[in-house]
């Protein structure tokens, strides 16, 4: 399978589906899919610097070009060539502006943003504030009920110390949580990870058949949903958990975020808040500005 980036001027969009053995038309339906441009009016360039390729033989393999997976291709409309015209007596659908776009959806700062998330993108994007001293109780529940399974080797602390821990409104969640609710929940949590640029698949092995993701910027999570900007399309926050674009797109923005330093090394504590430039000392001083200002978007100094 070829795994390319088609760019344009307007953004890049992960294109997949193609194989050396897929013809040139092929290709060129797949640019129009992503970008919008005609077939008839595409100049699909690669390499660096950027060469175009001939591809006026529509039945032509891409074998036969220098094409390989991982290469981004540039795309360009030529503007003296005329686009295609339809028959006047057809009335042309209109375009739609916008593309549905993987989103980080902000959840408040108040040591309950994993529980947030996750109630949010398992209940399909209702937000639901409150929802944290249940889902607290629920983990507590499920950890009491199996001691052997939730010992202090897995937990760190006693059983019982853990229960009456989790249900503090002033602790965080993390992985072992992560765990438990997507046994719970009967889906695949990926939690995608800001500083390192990977994704942690809780219940990978488990058979489930839908997938949510959450974003994590070494103190913060927020969900990550598929939303159309300017729509009053609802949002989607389940996926197959054979979508595996869906993880490249959480990726993406992921790599995004590291580019811009937006991720709290908790080893290192030199930090910034990003929206208000507080210079921070530790993941403790963080969490109180979080919590005391809602400012979630750390970077590190």
């Amino acid at each position: 399978m070829l795994r390319l980036r088609c760019k344009t001027k307007n953004g890049s969009h992960i294109m997949q589906g193609l194989t050396h053995q897929s013809c040139v038309q092929e290709l060129k339906s797949k640019v129009e899919e992503l970008t919008g441009i005609p077939c008839d009016v595409q100049k699909i360039m690669v390499g660096y610097p950027p060469s175009s390729l001939d591809l006026r033989n529509g039945d032509a393999h891409l074998k036969d070009y220098p094409i390989k997976s991982g290469d981004t291709l540039i795309v360009e409309e030529e503007k003296n060539k005329p686009k295609p015209q339809d028959h006047p007596t057809v009335t042309k659908t209109p375009r739609l502006e916008a593309s549905p776009v993987l989103a980080r959806r902000v959840v408040p700062a108040d040591n309950s943003c994993l529980f947030t998330s996750v109630n949010y993108v398992v209940e399909g994007g209702v937000y639901e504030p409150s929802c944290a001293p249940e889902m607290r109780g629920l983990i507590a529940q499920i950890v009491s009920s199996n001691p052997t399974a939730y010992s202090e080797a897995v937990l760190g602390k006693s059983n019982e110390e853990y229960c009456t821990w989790i249900r503090r409104d002033d602790t965080w969640g993390g992985a072992i949580e992560v765990s438990i609710l997507s046994k719970f929940y009967q889906c695949e949590i990926c939690v995608v990870d800001t500083q390192t640029v990977r994704v942690d698949r809780f219940g990978e092995d488990a058979g489930y058949h839908k997938r949510v993701l959450l974003i994590y910027d070494g103190i913060h999570y927020d969900p990550l949903q598929k939303e159309t900007p300017g729509s009053d399309v609802p949002p989607q926050t389940i996926f197959s958990s054979t979508d595996d674009v869906i993880l490249a797109q959480a990726l993406e923005l992921a790599d995004e975020a590291r580019r811009k330093r937006q991720f709290t090394d908790v080893n290192r504590f030199a930090l910034r808040c990003m929206v208000c430039q507080t210079g921070l000392v530790g993941q403790k001083e963080a969490r109180e500005h979080a919590k005391e200002t809602g400012h979630t978007n750390f970077g590190e100094v």
